[in-house]
């Protein structure tokens, strides 16, 4: 006989065998030391920032928008696989202990980010209203948790739909009405987070008498959703470590592909250069992941106002997407094809440098602009000399000696 609940218990241990396996390498390597120095910076700024709060710093805006976003989302782990399509449906009417699972292991994974966004916006919370009471915060936090679990639900319920348009609509209006509630919360006004909480909870309830009228369980959604959340976990393990299950998302990009690529002679030695390029402009988690470390980076240099951490924060930054680009080199180690190449190892070699090289000299002189902007021009000539240096001491040696 079909056991649901020992289903989910081996399906969840397997889950966190391999997730634990990552992880190990994830918290090993170089990118907690960075993040350690970004949080240590981002607290100092913050805690002078609070020191210098004006009155009219909208901080039930700020909480209400954050503790909102944190309440709606709320995605259901059920954690099935492709197989689960054939060989798990037929046993649909005896899953109800195994969604009940998924529930509360979702539930409880997600208590994290409630954890880190009220420690974060705790001094806000006490520097804006000094009068309240450790209490009241507290007891905000519970109607946090209260709207998320509302909000977990009316997800799951809504997996049923099968109309993607009314599961968009149905969490717009969801979200509006979170950061609403949270927002008259902060400033005070019980009546109208009152009316608020109470639209919420007929929206909850229509969820609820509208998943009802569906039928059966969307399984191909909930499949696609678990295997989109668990690509984008190995999408970020692969920073840190080979990851054979991720899947590689491919889109054309046609003009950009010809912008990188019509400068490449076209000579045999020239295989990987051209290669390398396309492959960085048309592979989503490299040219996605040296934009959003680019843009972080640009961001983190122009607010924190003393010149010395720009300079530090810009060649951290450029270690960082440096140190990420150079799993380009092992991008094709499954293709056979790369094998018949006429064309020397040590030719491969030095393409994957070239391009590690240019791309952190664009790096480079856009960090060092955007130091030009905040009128830091001292700032701007040793970023870029610094960055300059770092990019051919840490290509020529570290990434050299790896690839040897």
């Amino acid at each position: 006989m079909f056991d649901s609940h020992l289903f989910y218990k081996r399906r969840l241990s397997a889950h966190i065998k391999e997730l634990g396996r990552y992880l190990r390498y994830i918290l090993n390597g170089h990118m907690v030391i960075v993040l350690f120095f970004l949080i240590s910076t981002l607290a100092v700024y913050y805690r002078q920032a609070l020191d210098d709060l004006p009155s009219n710093f909208p901080t039930a805006l700020v909480i209400g928008v954050l503790f909102g976003l944190v309440a709606s989302y709320s995605p259901v782990r059920t954690l099935l696989k492709e197989p689960d399509l054939v060989f798990i449906i037929t046993a649909e009417d005896k899953m109800s202990a195994y969604f009940r699972n998924t529930l509360i292991y979702s539930f409880v994974i997600q208590l994290y980010l409630i954890l880190l966004i009220a420690a974060a916006l705790g001094p806000l919370f006490f520097a804006s209203y000094p009068e309240r009471t450790g209490s009241i915060y507290l007891l905000t936090l519970l109607v946090l948790l209260i709207i998320k679990i509302g909000n977990l639900f009316a997800n799951w319920w809504m997996l049923k739909v099968r109309d993607k348009n009314i599961r968009l609509l149905d969490a717009f209006v969801r979200i509006i009405l979170n950061i609403t509630i949270f927002y008259f919360v902060i400033r005070g006004d019980v009546m109208f987070a009152g009316i608020t909480t109470f639209i919420f909870v007929i929206i909850f309830l229509y969820d609820y008498y509208y998943s009802k009228k569906q039928i059966g369980i969307n399984w191909e959604l909930l499949i696609e959703k678990d295997q989109h959340r668990l690509q984008a976990f190995y999408r970020f393990a692969n920073m840190f470590a080979d990851v054979p299950h991720l899947k590689v998302r491919v889109k054309k990009r046609q003009w950009l592909v010809r912008l990188v690529t019509n400068s490449v002679p076209f000579h045999n030695k020239n295989s990987y250069d051209y290669l390398y390029r396309i492959t960085f402009v048309r592979s989503g988690e490299y040219i996605g992941m040296y934009f959003r470390l680019l843009v972080i980076g640009g961001l983190f240099i122009f607010f924190v106002p003393n010149m010395w951490l720009k300079v530090i924060l810009s060649i951290l930054f450029l270690y960082l997407s440096t140190f990420q680009m150079m799993t380009l080199y092992h991008h094709h180690r499954v293709n056979i094809w790369l094998d018949l190449y006429p064309v020397e190892m040590s030719e491969r070699k030095r393409a994957i440098m070239k391009i590690l090289y240019q791309l952190s000299i664009v790096q480079t002189i856009l960090f060092a602009l955007v130091i030009v902007l905040t009128q830091e021009y001292l700032g701007f000539v040793i970023a870029l000399i610094g960055g300059l240096l770092f990019s051919f001491v840490f290509i020529s040696g570290y990434v050299k000696n790896k690839l040897e």
